[in-house]
């Protein structure tokens, strides 16, 4: 299993990406409200974008690597970052 999470400044943006993720078939993607703290405005959030699939064994083998690098270029593109989630 490999978990990964992708944040965005823009909803829109992050729900958008959540559906492209859920429509190729990763086994969860939820999108979430990632509140900066001490901040409850929401123009003060980001918006994550929650990736589990649990079809990769070896966390440290060349697909999740591939997964890592795709969400990493993924963020990159649309103004976000990437935070791999490893254990």
């Amino acid at each position: 299993m490999t978990e990964h999470l992708l944040l965005f400044p823009d909803r829109e943006v992050a729900e958008r990406i959540g559906d492209e993720l859920a429509d190729e078939g990763f086994t969860e993607v939820r999108v979430v409200r990632v509140a900066n703290a001490g901040e409850d405005d929401a123009e003060d959030a980001e918006w994550g974008v929650h990736v589990i699939e649990d079809n990769v064994a070896d966390p440290t083998g060349p697909v999740a690597s591939g997964l890592r690098d795709r969400f990493q270029a993924l963020a990159e593109e649309h103004d976000g970052w990437y935070d791999p989630r490893s254990d």
